[in-house]
Parts: C-alpha cells; structure tokens; sequence
C-alpha cells in the first residue's frame, strides 16, 4: 500500500471519468495518456463503467486504471475481475475492508470525520478519499484535520474546481485531486478526444 500512495502523490491528479458508452473507454484513455495523466477512476455508477475499465486494461493502455464508487464486497471482486489496479469508495464498510484485503485490491476508503479517519488509518489504511471535498470545507478541512492527524493522508474529490487546485496541491496531507473538468460526460459523449487531451496538458501542467 505504501507504493501506491506514493504513486498516487506523484501523479497529483486522478480524472474521475463516467462513462455513458464502452466503445469511448479505450480512445479516452489513450486522450488522457496523450495529456500527461497517468491514472484514471472509472466510476460504477453506469453500467458502462465496468466493462469500460476491462477494455482499457485489455488494450494495455499505460494507464493506472481504477475503479470508483465501489460500495461493497460484490462490486470489489467484479472490478478486479475486470482488471481493476485499485479501488476508491466515498466511504467504508468492514465487508468492502475484507474482500479488498482478500483479493489483494487497493482501496481507498472515504473518510470526512476525525473518528472516520481514526478508525481508518487503525486498520491500516494510508491513503484516504476526502468526499465530497468542496461540501465538507475544501482546503480548510485539510488543514484542520493536518493538525490532530497529520498521518492521514487523502485523495479529494467532489465538487473541486479547476482553478481550486492549487490551493489543494498546497497542501502536506493530499495525495491528488480528483475532477471530472478534464473529460466531462459531455466531452466523452462528444468524443472530443483532442479537447480532453488539452485539457488534461493543462492541468498535469499546473500540476507538476
């Protein structure tokens, strides 16, 4: 686990991707690729988002491809199934702990409580998702929360803004942001490979 938050800390941001249509997967990654990213999170919250994360694995795209909004045991095993590289949840439960740790997939367990994040990094959790960041206090929450726990070290999603990041790049205890600004569903649908692909350029720019 630790490697990976350190992957995740050098990578800085994480596009969070919903995808409408599987046939966009594949040509969509190769847009972010093109743009500097180096990890995506195909969420699950269509149906396309898990056969849209096979493709990308499938087509050896050279990207980190992760699955989003993975709420229990079942959908786990589904996405490492599929070939999944790790697994980002807006919460926890001990059901969705267990069958990640079975299975060996890396999760990234929310968390937006100081009892929540305590009860986290005591099962061994380093990396956190900090969900939805600009409802809970954006920067401010990060800077709190540094004080009492400086350990607990966290992806924010939700809500942040293209010009926010830096403010949250700023910050000791992020890992990356996560936004849906580079490749929009909208974008996706239109297929707008070489617009996501400068958008992305844009921000791994203002990112490094």
């Amino acid at each position: 686990m630790q490697n990976f938050t350190e992957t995740l800390r050098k990578l800085r941001y994480v596009p969070v991707i919903e995808l409408d249509d599987v046939a966009n997967a594949v040509p969509l990654a190769e847009a972010l690729v093109a743009g500097g990213v180096g990890a995506i999170e195909v969420t699950l919250r269509t149906k396309a988002g898990l056969e849209g994360i096979a493709q990308i694995v499938r087509a050896q795209v050279p990207i980190l491809c992760g699955a989003g909004t993975v709420i229990n045991a079942k959908q786990a095993q589904e996405v490492q199934s599929a070939g999944a590289k790790f697994a980002v949840s807006p919460g926890y439960t001990a059901a969705l702990g267990e069958r990640c740790r079975d299975i060996g997939l890396p999760l990234i367990p929310g968390a937006v409580t100081p009892s929540e994040s305590m009860a986290l990094l005591d099962l061994g959790y380093e990396a956190l998702k900090f969900f939805p960041a600009s409802t809970y206090g954006g920067v401010g929450w990060l800077k709190a929360i540094r004080g009492p726990l400086p350990q607990a070290q966290f992806m924010a999603t939700g809500g942040i803004k293209d010009e926010d990041m830096p403010s949250y790049w700023e910050q000791p205890n992020l890992l990356a942001v996560g936004s849906s600004s580079v490749a929009s569903a909208e974008l996706i649908r239109a297929r707008a490979w070489n617009e996501i692909t400068k958008r992305a350029q844009t921000v791994m720019a203002r990112a490094a």
